[in-house]
């Protein structure tokens, strides 16, 4: 799976991407991940990548044409395997999605992590300032997608965090697979049953002593109860 992020801030990915389980994904080239600066693809020998709003109003809004012609490129790259880094990782052309995050996006949700794991390439546009220009959201993105009914600076972490929650789906990235099963939200009106580990008793906090018995009947019984 290709995940292509397009930001004006490419270095802010580098730390997050290059540790833990993301880290490994790549190593072991179940995924493919590339940051694409924004600027790059401007005409103007300032890189100007925005402007201010039609209409007057506080703020700047990213331009629709560098973001179109980074997607242009990223779809000529699509259609060019030998043009891909990690030629492994195979893209079709019918089973890419492209996203804009924005406040006013769609909540993202488990679900629609699920989902998108099931595509082969996901371009991530990363709103910043005042957001896009419109017309990326009507012509040139598939869908929007935030994180939550809040504002904040750009795109770039609810790229991140996007990222980080579908990789960890895709088959043989995490060591055991049972962890997806079982975790929040893996099912719709369940979070995960509590967790505990030694020492059996902390500070006169004290472990559940069903999880303590070796009944696994009633430990099922137990987790089931309170995972609803």
């Amino acid at each position: 799976m290709r995940f292509d992020i397009i930001t004006i801030f490419p270095e802010i990915f580098d730390s997050y991407f290059s540790e833990s389980i993301i880290k490994r994904a790549k190593e072991g080239r179940f995924v493919e991940i590339e940051v694409h600066d924004l600027r790059d693809y401007t005409k103007d020998r300032h890189k100007t990548v925005d402007d201010a709003p039609y209409g007057g109003g506080a703020g700047m809004v990213l331009k629709i044409e560098p973001i179109w012609q980074c997607i242009q490129s990223l779809k000529s790259q699509i259609l060019n395997p030998k043009s891909q880094k990690n030629p492994k990782v195979k893209i079709k052309k019918s089973e890419t999605r492209i996203i804009l995050f924005s406040a006013k996006g769609k909540r993202f949700t488990q679900q629609d992590a699920m989902r998108l794991s099931e595509y082969d390439n996901l371009i991530f546009i990363c709103g910043r300032y005042e957001g896009v220009d419109e017309r990326v959201v009507e012509h040139v993105a598939d869908e929007e997608i935030s994180l939550g009914d809040f504002v904040m600076t750009g795109g770039e972490i609810p790229a991140m965090a996007v990222t980080d929650s579908i990789v960890r789906l895709i088959p043989g990235v995490l060591g055991n697979a049972e962890s997806i099963e079982t975790e929040s939200h893996a099912k719709e009106g369940y979070l995960e049953y509590p967790q505990y580990t030694r020492p059996e008793e902390f500070m006169g906090w004290k472990v559940p002593k069903v999880l303590l018995g070796g009944d696994h009947k009633k430990i099922k019984e137990w987790r089931d109860k309170h995972a609803r």
